[in-house]
């Protein structure tokens, strides 16, 4: 049994896990990271990277069947989902390989197995080589999380699909029925829809998105309607069963219950943290709710043990991972590192898009603020005229005794890009003058941001008063 002893171990590759570890090098320690799946963890190969380059080209086949209003026709449009699936793992492993490269060359050990903890500080690493062990000074967790599968429902690859199988279709399905109305839920049913499938959301609450701005929300509910997406709301999936033409699924809402056939069941109702199955408990670390608990510098409550991403709480974000990643690593080296939560963005890969940073009004009424807030469509853009694409909005909420912004919110083209802006302006603590204040070019869609911050003072030109 080969044993190993290290200044940091880190279990766990995902987006906080690799940064966690090069970060640490970087800073004089000796690291080793224990991953038992692919590197990259669920965002680089089942998530957030293979599910965006999907949507990419779902939007390319969107926007070649609306080029004719552009005087632009195609005499055919062929799809091959099974050459866009390989197309697909390329750029994931593309990725992966560059990960692999970073690690080496900034000197982590990689051990690929099953980590499991039989104490505090040491891990016992079972993996194809046989079994090893790793005595560390300090331990970063970051075993991310997994979906949560619903009862009844359990995924079988072939009708019942996690988002995890249903990045892999070889060939769309005419009919889906997708549970859960959440980001993950709306955005593979908006590409499914665009590459060809019927689709129905189910969602058990009363809206959409549930958490988001509803301003934001309603733009994309529009947008579901326009492509024929079935939306049933405060309605709960049942049962379902197989059939030679597919299968059926009985839902029960405000109208009684209904069997809806399909010929797959997409299940998205959210993600659990993976507590369980390495030995947590030997390491003493408090959990509640399903989470670790961790302070601002991710210490655990056990000593040298820290915790990161989506295993340390929500919000369960690949971005908010890696700044956790940065920080562990920060702290153990003995700098001064914490994490603060009140600029971290949040992307939606719906059509249009949402992204969100900072509070919404009523958070910040509710914060104890007189908020204010300033609006300006894409409609009256002319970057996102000349692109096709003028839904939505783009909104800023400040504080109206200071002008300090507050939040930042948009729907609309490009959304996911253009909220960077604002999360620098709250990161930096900026006024609203100061994004008004700022030259944008033109014609450009940040434009958005700013006629937001000149409508907020009542000085924008491009909205009729």
């Amino acid at each position: 049994m080969a044993a190993h002893r290290c200044d940091v171990l880190v279990l766990g590759s995902g987006p906080g896990g690799y940064v966690a570890a090069i970060r640490a090098a970087q800073l004089g320690k000796k690291v080793i990271l224990v991953e038992r799946g692919e590197l990259g963890g669920v965002c680089l190969n089942v998530g957030c990277i293979p599910s965006k380059a999907l949507i990419n080209a779902a939007s390319l086949v969107d926007k070649a069947r609306k080029a004719s209003e552009m005087g632009i026709t195609f005499e055919s449009l062929k799809v091959d989902l099974g050459k866009l699936v390989e197309w697909k793992n390329g750029v994931v492993k593309k990725l992966t390989g560059g990960i692999a490269t970073l690690l080496k060359m900034g000197g982590v050990v990689v051990l690929h197995g099953h980590g499991t903890f039989t104490g505090p500080t040491r891990l016992e690493v079972k993996g194809a080589a046989g079994t090893e062990t790793v005595e560390a000074a300090d331990v970063i967790i970051a075993t991310g999380s997994r979906p949560i599968e619903i009862p009844g429902f359990a995924v079988d690859g072939r009708r019942v699909l996690s988002s995890t199988e249903a990045l892999d279709l070889r060939s769309a399905p005419k009919r889906v029925v997708v549970i859960g109305g959440g980001y993950i839920g709306l955005e593979l049913g908006i590409y499914l829809s665009k590459m060809g499938s019927e689709v129905t959301v189910v969602e058990l609450t009363g809206g959409l998105l549930p958490g988001q701005d509803p301003d934001l929300v309603k733009i994309v509910e529009r947008s579901l309607k326009k492509r024929k997406v079935k939306i049933l709301l405060e309605t709960k999936a049942k049962s379902w069963k197989d059939g030679k033409d597919g299968a059926v699924i009985t839902v029960e809402g405000p109208k009684g219950a209904q069997d809806i056939p399909c010929d797959a069941i997409l299940s998205t109702v959210g993600r659990r943290p993976n507590t369980e199955g390495f030995g947590l408990e030997k390491t003493g670390a408090k959990v509640e709710k399903g989470f670790i608990v961790v302070d601002e510098a991710c210490r655990t409550t056990t000593p040298r043990v820290y915790a990161i991403g989506d295993v340390a709480g929500q919000p369960m974000l690949a971005h908010k991972a890696s700044r956790e990643g940065v920080v562990a690593a920060e702290v153990i080296a003995g700098k001064k590192s914490a994490r603060d939560w009140r600029s971290v963005p949040a992307v939606i890969f719906t059509d249009p898009e949402i992204a969100s940073v900072g509070m919404t009004e009523e958070q910040a009424r509710a914060a104890g603020h007189d908020p204010v807030v300033g609006k300006f469509p894409f409609a009256a853009l002319g970057r996102a005229l000349a692109i096709g694409e003028s839904d939505g909005f783009a909104k800023i909420v400040a504080d109206r005794k200071t002008d300090l912004v507050l939040g930042v919110h948009v729907v609309g083209p490009h959304a996911c890009d253009l909220i960077s802006e604002g999360a620098l302006a709250l990161e930096a603590g900026l006024r609203v003058e100061d994004i008004g204040g700022t030259i944008h070019p033109h014609p450009t869609l940040p434009e958005a941001i700013m006629e937001a911050a000149h409508a907020l003072h009542g000085k924008s030109v491009h909205i009729a008063r």
